[in-house]
């Protein structure tokens, strides 16, 4: 399956073929993202695709593959009568079997990971990931099911994280940093600088985003219409991005009626970079010390949303999502989290992650203060959720580091002889280079 679409540069309005690697405008005079631009301008629902791909008429996959889920939309009725809220609809992306959701790493970085490697041409030697953690274990997944040979670069904190159900494929490495995940990703680079790695690239792979936009996708199919707002927490903001982007899809489609959905997105107190560079109506994020940065990572409940350059000022970023689509970022603490994820489990009976918690605890305080009617069409998304029941009581296999490196050491020419050599070594005693 090879998808006819275009690759336009957001800064230039170049347009380019899609070679499934290509990630930015070279001649760009400013760093811009790209966005896929589709043939198939009206979404036809491909029921007999699985997973996500039941959106493939809007994915960049020259293939189908087999295993990952798909979040799930529905009204929700409890949370919604608490919080005044007649038209509130969650769209689910985890494991929670009755109601459809089954993605076994648990949150929506399934829909991140499956269309990337979708997207990708039929040989790539190595894919480069840098992640905090969530993105890691479901391109562990992904990957592995795929037989696509992968480097995974995360924290080292983060390594509890990185679990499946089943043994690690053998074409999965993994690359440990004694710091956090802006350090991962400066790691990665000095990966991708070697001879055989591919730089899967983040927020500036259309297969990321595009890939994230499929929870807009589900919940207007579900619903018959675009919401009003969108409510997520952020680290990155790609997944906001995407939100916009699946939203102007939309528009043009002529299958609903137009509308921009407002924004509505949270970080976690005390690490609330974006937060408080909207605050301000400001492209430029705030300067702060690497240490303190890090310090303040430590202290919050949603450590996913730990990003310390997130594309937020690019051309075509965040911040140009949320001047065109309006809305806000709210700064939410670890007490309200809390709140948040037990309130969702006592009322809707299902366990969430903190990032999750954090965009709930969001939406619960702007509704208690009268910000949003009552009648207004709101998607709550939430990133992830069903953990006790893909973890408690079950066996889990979880990856080893080949290397733990030093933030001092990154960029050093030394390790990257010792980087090119361990990954070689690795990749020689697993079998999958000769």
């Amino acid at each position: 399956m090879i998808q006819d679409e275009k690759l336009v540069c957001l800064g230039t309005g170049e347009a380019f073929d899609d070679d499934g690697l290509l990630l930015e405008n070279p001649g760009s005079p400013t760093p811009a993202l790209l966005r896929t631009i589709y043939a198939c301008k009206t979404l036809k629902l491909r029921t007999e695709h699985p997973g996500i791909f039941r959106f493939s008429d809007w994915l960049p996959a020259r293939k189908i593959l087999c295993g990952g889920g798909v979040p799930v939309t529905y009204h929700s009725r409890e949370l919604g009568d608490a919080l005044g809220l007649d038209r509130l609809y969650v769209t689910f992306s985890g494991h929670w079997p009755e109601r459809g959701a089954e993605m076994r790493t648990g949150t929506f970085k399934e829909c991140e990971a499956y269309s990337v490697c979708a997207r990708l041409p039929g040989h790539v030697e190595n894919l480069v990931v840098a992640s905090a953690g969530n993105t890691a274990r479901a391109f562990m997944l992904a990957a592995g099911e795929n037989g696509i040979p992968l480097v995974l670069v995360v924290p080292q904190a983060s390594l509890d994280s990185l679990w499946l159900h089943n043994e690690i494929a053998a074409c999965v490495s993994v690359v440990a940093v004694d710091s956090d995940y802006a350090d991962a990703i400066r790691l990665a680079g000095d990966i991708c600088a070697l001879s055989g790695f591919v730089n899967e690239g983040g927020a500036k792979n259309v297969a990321r985003r595009d890939g994230m936009g499929v929870t807009v996708l589900s919940a207007a199919t579900f619903i018959g219409e675009i919401p009003d707002y969108y409510f997520q927490a952020v680290g990155s903001g790609t997944g906001a991005i995407a939100a916009r982007e699946a939203n102007l899809r939309l528009n043009e489609s002529g299958a609903y009626t137009p509308k921009s959905m407002k924004l509505m997105l949270s970080q976690n107190l005390p690490f609330v970079p974006m937060a408080r560079a909207w605050a301000k109506r400001s492209r430029a994020l705030p300067v702060q010390e690497p240490e303190e940065a890090v310090r303040q990572i430590g202290q919050i409940d949603a450590k996913v949303l730990s990003n310390r350059q997130p594309p937020y000022g690019i051309v075509g970023g965040l911040f140009d999502a949320l001047s065109e689509a309006g809305g806000d970022i709210d700064a939410i603490d670890n007490a309200e989290v809390r709140e948040a994820e037990a309130l969702f489990e006592k009322l809707e009976g299902r366990d969430i992650c903190p990032e999750a918690g954090v965009a709930l605890a969001s939406m619960i305080a702007r509704a208690r203060r009268g910000d949003i009617a009552r009648d207004a069409v709101i998607m709550l998304n939430i990133t992830g959720g069903g953990m006790r029941s893909l973890t408690e009581g079950r066996r889990l296999f979880r990856p080893t580091s080949r290397i733990v490196v030093g933030r001092d050491d990154i960029g050093a020419p030394s390790l990257k002889e010792k980087l090119q050599a361990v990954l070689r070594r690795d990749q020689l005693e697993r079998g999958i280079c000769e």
